[in-house]
């Protein structure tokens, strides 16, 4: 019996032991590297979906037993294996560069940034998620040398302009390619309207699903693309998911923005009435016999010549109107929120996002809202075989105005055209309906609508197969682009655009636009030994793109308030429209490394073919070449304690661009006229059989290097991009019926020097403090333009600019102020330029050169980070500089008639004028009682330099004992101020300085400054 019960005894025991060994436990921990604790860490028991991150400290929290094995990753560290023991602490220090061996994202694959041979800057999602913009585009300002980005307008959801390295086409396009998870996409403006708030597609992209923004400027980093690299590449790379438990991210944010400039000041009612009795007296006084004093009775008297407006204005108490507080919406909100959930094993893991965007304009009648969703799903179907799909969908809503012009409906543009002495509103508070031809912007906010709706939905799914032979591996790609697009405009018949004739105007469009893109590829690695390694890959891409337009307006509507066209009583158009186009693409690429990645060797080669050319001018061949040199690897360096990275490389290729419009190399006939009310046919294009690819030659020379452990780390490169076979409209005689043809003719170059710097002042557990920067130059000249019968060379000239070998591309070229004359007030000019001889006749002046043009000669962004005990500061600012900017509504604003004083209203720059004999220095001549034409000249050709504080932020991430205490992963607190300064060079630019890619200042909404309160929450 006692063996029996020993026996039963031992089993018992034995049971206990194996249950203890199997009991989960709580594991903690930290990860470092040797700069410190390392957060985003992904910690996972090996062979389960049982896994977590690093918090913001570098600690972790697992579940797991005894003989579980714990896999630590980061990209760009070794990976770190530990078996589960006795202890409950895991402490892991990885090894590994983070800067050395950071992947980059190239769009076709990813490379080592120690293997990369062209110029590239990367943009992490740290950098990208914690700032709320309606499109994404614009967290690249002030990030990269070279890059220049200006906004259209300040409207939410409005396109931007993005030059990379200069201006590189003459009339062709100059925008980037973008490229969305390995895939050339259409990110063009996609508003119906030129008159309304452009709508940029890149709105419908979410920036909390960004995993990164890649910018590739020279040809070896370009040349996949061959004939869209021409103008810069920009690879956008949403997340994946991480494999791991299930973890979720809610962000949210919340703040108030302002215009982040005011513009010129307008004359107040009083300063307009004198200046218009001033001229009064100047231009009748001694033809009628009174002085100053006597101007007004003199106008008084004459009211069928000069109207009653003072008068009524006075016998109303002179009431003075502040049009821009009133159209101004103060203190407009913008919020965001976004959530999201990531995990998996080893065989699949998933992202998935859900995210809603609101942004209220800073002036009445205009919003801007998103709302979002992604699921990325990536399964093993065998150890063999890989399925990867990325969805994206999203709907987007903009309440958009006119702009873009000097539209006198337009909120923006009241301030300069409404008088200061009209009343807003009525003796009983209703908005005034004043019978002016101004209307009152409150009621066309109130009455009008401008209403764009975007849909757009992205699927990308790839199948990746290792083939039986060793290291050679297949994917296959298709991804499909489907945009919906809807406008509505409404004009109510009561005041505005469409009172009068027309009692009430509707207009509304619908386009879809559905773009499918195809990839079949080869990826082979082969080792001749481990001294010799190369990649090589085989793309063979079609993209084509479908796109429908379908519009009609109407006028005569039954009854205010009825804005669909079923009730206008006078339907006037009816129009729709269909055009596709097609791109086929072959691509080889070779990339080479030896000795450790001591020397890298690029080469690519792609063949192109575009619908947009004749059948045998379709076809274009790209390549590029480029080496890399890693000193640091070199055994003179190896051991040094001075030297951590030194790259030396350089890259030459032939990129193109084909961004014209459809079917310029047919003669074509439009079949949209209509005579008599019979269909009728005219010439529409002259054509060009011999059209084909405009292409870009690039040098790139650099030099990267780390130095004292990388606390100081960057890089300095030289670049020259000359523009060949320009897809030039040249200009034809009036006798062939149409004004010009795109040939492939002329040549330009752009060429400069990039510099960018970080230094890691101090590292240390508790305390960090970094300063960065770049700054890049570009110097842009036309070389060569196409010649006329005589062989004289036929440059392109308006009233301001002028494309001209031997200058910059539209160089500012127009008539030379002089001053004024002290004698009698008269604006003079130069008749041939600055040192000679003037005049007052603006017809006899000829038009010069008058140096430098939109293009900035300098730019450079700046950032700061400061972080104590898990509080941190971060700054970024942009500036640029050596360009020159025209205000082009100084006719309207900076009148010195009729046209400030009594039909529109001038800003108070005028008040600087002559009055009397003897006056010198005054910018303005003597104000007169005429109007008069338009008179483009220098006064008002500013320099364009300016400086802006693009974010502030400060925050604090919780460590991991609070966090945990109240059950999370992260906690995140931050405020961030956006646009906060503003400095400008010239002080006689009061415009924002920040202006389209033309340089002429304009009358939309500038940028916001903000002021934004956020939360980060990991669990």
């Amino acid at each position: 019996m006692k063996t029996k019960f020993n026996g039963i005894l031992t089993l018992l025991l034995a049971l206990m032991v194996q249950i203890s060994f199997a009991q989960e436990k709580t594991i903690s921990g930290t990860v470092s590297d040797e700069t410190g604790p390392l957060p985003g860490v992904n910690v996972i028991v090996k062979g389960t979906t049982n896994g977590t991150q690093t918090d913001f400290d570098g600690k972790f929290t697992l579940k797991a037993s005894v003989g579980d094995v714990i896999i630590f990753s980061y990209v760009g560290m070794n990976t770190v294996e530990k078996t589960v023991g006795t202890s409950n602490t895991i402490d892991v220090t990885m090894t590994g560069s983070n800067l050395l061996e950071e992947v980059v994202i190239l769009g076709y694959g990813s490379q080592r940034k120690t293997e990369i041979t062209g110029s590239t800057v990367q943009i992490k999602s740290e950098e990208i998620e914690q700032v709320p913009v309606a499109s994404v585009d614009a967290v690249l300002q002030g990030k990269v040398a070279g890059l220049v980005f200006n906004g259209d307008s300040g409207t939410p959801g409005s396109t931007s302009d993005i030059r990379i390295r200069g201006v590189s086409s003459i009339t062709a396009g100059n925008e980037p390619l973008y490229v969305i998870d390995g895939v050339p996409m259409t990110n063009d403006n996609v508003s119906a309207t030129s008159s309304g708030s452009s709508f940029s597609a890149l709105a419908s992209i979410n920036s909390a699903s960004i995993e990164s923004i890649t910018v590739l400027k020279d040809a070896s980093a370009t040349a996949a693309y061959g004939a869209r690299g021409a103008n810069g590449v920009i690879v956008i790379t949403t997340k994946s998911g991480k494999s791991g438990k299930t973890t979720f991210n809610f962000s949210s944010s919340y703040g108030f923005q302002n215009d982040a400039t005011d513009g010129p000041d307008v004359l107040t009612g009083v300063e307009r009435e004198m200046l218009f009795y001033e001229a009064i007296y100047n231009t009748y006084g001694e033809t009628y016999g009174f002085n100053k004093d006597g101007a007004q009775a003199f106008y008084e008297s004459n009211p069928n010549a000069f109207g009653t407006d003072y008068v009524v204005w006075n016998a109303n108490g002179r009431q003075e109107t502040d049009w821009q507080k009133l159209i101004t919406n103060e203190d407009a909100p913008v919020q965001e929120y976004n959530i999201s959930a990531t995990g998996g094993d080893e065989t699949y893991n998933f992202y998935t996002a859900l995210g809603y965007f609101k942004q209220e304009a800073t002036v009445i009648g205009a919003d801007f809202d998103r709302i979002t969703g992604n699921v990325n799903f990536s399964k093993d179907f065998t150890d063999k075989i890989k399925f990867t799909t990325r969805n994206s969908a999203s709907h987007s809503f903009q309440d958009g105005l006119l702009e873009n012009s000097a539209y006198f409906s337009s909120p923006r543009a009241v301030k300069y055209f409404n008088p200061s002495i009209e009343p807003a509103y009525t003796d009983d508070g209703e908005i005034n309906i004043f019978g002016t031809s101004l209307p009152n912007p409150l009621w066309i906010a109130q009455e009008d609508i401008d209403e764009s709706k975007f849909t757009r939905i992205l699927s990308n799914n790839s199948l990746n197969w290792e083939t039986p032979i060793e290291n050679l591996s297949f994917t296959s790609r298709i991804n499909i682009d489907y945009q919906v697009y809807n406008y509505k405009r409404y004009r109510n018949p009561v005041r505005g655009d469409g009172d009068g004739e027309t009692n009430g105007y509707g207009w509304q469009a619908h386009s879809n636009n559905a773009i499918y893109v195809f990839q079949n590829s080869l990826d082979y690695s082969y080792e001749l030994n481990e001294d010799h390694k190369f990649d090589f890959k085989v793309l063979q891409e079609w993209q084509k793109s479908r796109y429908y337009y379908l519009e009609a307006d109407g006028d005569n509507f039954a009854d205010t308030g009825l804005t669909n066209l079923a009730s206008a009583g006078n339907p006037t158009t009816a129009n729709s429209y269909f055009n596709d186009w097609a791109v086929a693409s072959y691509l080889g690429t070779v990339h080479y490394t030896a000795f450790d990645s001591k020397y890298v060797l690029d080469a690519t080669y792609r063949r192109e073919g575009s619908s947009r050319f004749a059948k045998d001018k379709r076809w274009g061949d790209f390549w590029s070449v480029g080496a890399a040199w890693n000193i640091h690897k070199e055994n003179f360096l190896a051991d040094s304690d001075f030297v951590n990275n030194l790259k030396l490389r350089a890259s030459y290729g032939v990129t193109g661009n084909a961004n014209i419009s459809l079917n310029q190399y047919q003669a074509l006939f439009s079949f949209g006229s209509d005579y008599a009310g019979e269909g009728a046919t005219s010439p529409s294009t002259f054509g060009n059989n011999d059209l084909s690819w405009e292409t870009s030659h690039t040098l790139d020379l650099g030099l990267d290097f780390g130095l004292f452990q990388n606390k100081i780390s960057g890089s300095f490169g030289y670049f020259r991009r000359e523009s060949k076979d320009l897809l030039l409209n040249v200009p034809l005689s009036r006798t062939t019926g149409f004004t010009s043809q795109t040939r492939n003719i002329g040549r330009m170059e752009n060429k400069g020097f990039e510099l960018e710097m970080n230094f890691n002042i101090v590292q240390s557990e508790d305390f960090n403090l970094s300063l960065g920067g770049n700054v890049a130059t570009t110097k842009n000249e036309v070389l060569e333009l196409a010649k006329d019968g005589n062989g004289e060379e036929i440059n392109i000239t308006s009233s301001t600019t002028r494309v001209e070998t031997g200058h910059p591309v539209y160089g500012w070229y127009m008539r030379e102020w002089a001053g004024v004359d002290p004698t009698n007030g008269d604006e003079l000019w130069y008749v041939e330029g600055k040192g000679t001889e003037t005049t007052n006749d603006y017809n006899q002046a000829k038009q010069v050169w008058m140096g430098g043009s939109a293009i900035p000669k300098v730019t450079a962004g700046m950032n700061i980070h400061v972080d104590f005990k898990g509080f941190f500061l971060d700054a970024n600012g942009y500036y640029a500089g050596g360009h020159k900017v025209y205000e082009d509504w100084a006719r309207y604003t900076n009148g010195t008639d009729f046209f400030t004083t009594a039909y529109y209203q001038g800003v108070d720059a005028v008040l600087d004028r002559w009055q009397q004999p003897g006056d010198t220095g005054t910018r303005f001549g003597r104000f007169r009682a005429t109007t008069d034409p338009w008179r483009l000249h220098s006064k008002f050709l500013y320099a364009g330099d300016y400086f802006r504080l693009k974010n502030l932020t400060f925050g604090h991430d919780f460590n991991s004992d609070i966090v945990e205490s109240i059950g999370i992963d992260g906690l995140r607190l931050f405020v961030r101020g956006t646009n906060l300064y503003t400095w400008v060079k010239d002080d006689l630019l009061k415009y924002d300085p920040e202006i389209d890619s033309g340089g002429f200042t304009s009358l939309t909404t500038p940028p916001v400054k903000s002021i934004i309160f956020g939360i980060n929450i990991k669990f």
